[in-house]
């Protein structure tokens, strides 16, 4: 199958891998719909983390082509999304709606399972991690695809941000980060019933599609100048809750910095701090919690939301293409020329 292969530092190219089969009886394979790529492939790209062979591309949504003799509730031909990593529904992080800590999960597009930057992937533990899609395959809108897309991790981030805050009606909140994490977070303060959300933004159109999701206010300093923005706004009394979705020391002092005493942060920006203490926090009695999303207890919900029209989380993908052209899609979100792109790999 054709797919995309990381060679080196910003050398990406489409090459050959094997057709993936069933290996495992719980297993299923998917035809890739749609792909796209994630901020954090981009350390790939950029020399930062190594990367083992195999297609690349943790995020992507599919018809399934095959399923392995114990797969109960999905079928051939089942339009389904992937969350970005698999899990067996079973072990006690599984059982507590962690999915993304399981102890027999992994990640696609690590080396082991092939990504979704390829024409097909296989999917473990297919009845667990995958989520089907109801409704005619054949009549989903590009629009919808793309959010259906956005499901497969980033807006599951954004959300998890939210969630670990304990956002609640009419709170104040401030999101740490306009990419598509914390574009998305905006957009699941809004769904969760946030009275205010301030966003910190710098970029014109970024700033756009965060009052498009829900931003009430936004704030386009950075640093000491931000914290001291977001209180002014606040008349000094600092925000309910703080996403932080960067994961460096500027925007977790950010954070620390805005939320207000017995506030709460919800972090999920990959943590790069070197220099942050955890007094900051203590001192003010500020809560920390977040880690990697758990896409698979998140995605049932956020899905419903858009079926019914409610959220439109694809918005995040300004950049299109296809398979053929993926180094131009990672060009575009690396050059900061995108927010986030989307890569069309079949039809439904």
């Amino acid at each position: 199958m054709k797919a995309a292969l990381f060679k080196a530092a910003r050398h990406i190219e489409i090459g050959q891998r094997p057709d993936p089969q069933i290996q495992d009886p719980t297993d299923a394979v998917v035809r890739v719909v749609r792909g796209c790529v994630c901020g954090s492939d981009l350390w790939y790209y950029r020399g930062i983390n190594p990367h083992q062979v195999g297609s690349i591309g943790h995020e992507y949504i599919g018809v399934i082509e095959a399923v392995g003799p114990d797969v109960q509730d999905l079928a051939v031909g089942d339009f389904v999304i992937a969350p970005f990593t698999f899990n067996d529904g079973t072990c006690p992080a599984c059982r507590n709606g962690y999915q993304s800590n399981c102890t027999h999960g992994g990640a696609f597009g690590n080396g082991e399972i092939d990504g979704g930057q390829g024409e097909r992937v296989r999917a473990p533990y297919a009845d667990a991690t995958l989520v089907k899609v109801p409704g005619d395959a054949a009549a989903f809108t590009d629009e919808q695809l793309a959010s259906f897309t956005a499901l497969s991790d980033v807006m599951c981030t954004g959300y998890h941000a939210a969630v670990s805050a304990g956002v609640q009606q009419g709170d104040t909140v401030a999101v740490v980060g306009d990419g598509a994490v914390g574009l998305s977070a905006v957009l699941a303060a809004n769904l969760l019933g946030a009275g205010r959300i301030i966003a910190l933004s710098r970029h014109a159109e970024r700033q756009q599609l965060a009052k498009e999701f829900g931003a009430t206010d936004i704030v386009a300093e950075r640093g000491d100048d931000a914290v001291e923005a977001v209180l002014r706004l606040t008349d000094g009394a600092g925000v309910d809750r703080a996403l932080e979705c960067v994961g460096t020391d500027q925007s977790i002092d950010t954070a620390a910095g805005i939320v207000r005493a017995g506030g709460m942060i919800g972090a999920v920006g990959v943590p790069l701090y070197e220099s942050f203490e955890y007094q900051t926090l203590f001192w003010k009695n500020v809560g920390i919690k977040g880690g990697v999303a758990p896409g698979r207890q998140y995605i049932p919900e956020l899905l419903r939301h858009v079926l019914a029209g409610d959220i439109n989380p694809g918005l995040v993908f300004d950049y299109t293409t296809d398979l053929d052209h993926v180094a131009g899609a990672y060009a575009a979100m690396d050059e900061r020329r995108a927010i986030k792109s989307l890569l069309t790999i079949s039809q439904p």
